[in-house]
């Protein structure tokens, strides 16, 4: 991990598609700027932990229901 020291305004590169800029600095926190191309998804972490959570459940329910039509006896339709 790179730790930098940055005043308001100042940027950091990473590669030649993304730039950082501190925009704001509280008693509480840091407001950062990411520029970045569109293509590239940029989220907080609380938020990207929500999804891959989201995914995984939705995951687990499919897999829960293909087991239980697997599982689940066959009727076969004789009509004598």
């Amino acid at each position: 991990m790179l730790v930098v020291s940055r005043k308001v305004g100042e940027r950091i590169f990473i590669g030649d598609k993304i730039a950082i800029t501190v925009v704001k600095i509280g008693s509480g926190g840091v407001r950062i700027g990411i520029d970045a191309p569109t293509e590239m998804a940029v989220i907080r972490e609380e938020l990207a932990e929500k999804l891959r959570q989201e995914e995984q459940d939705r995951l687990l329910k499919v897999e829960s229901c293909s087991l239980e039509t697997a599982q689940s006896p066959s009727v076969s339709g004789d009509r004598s």
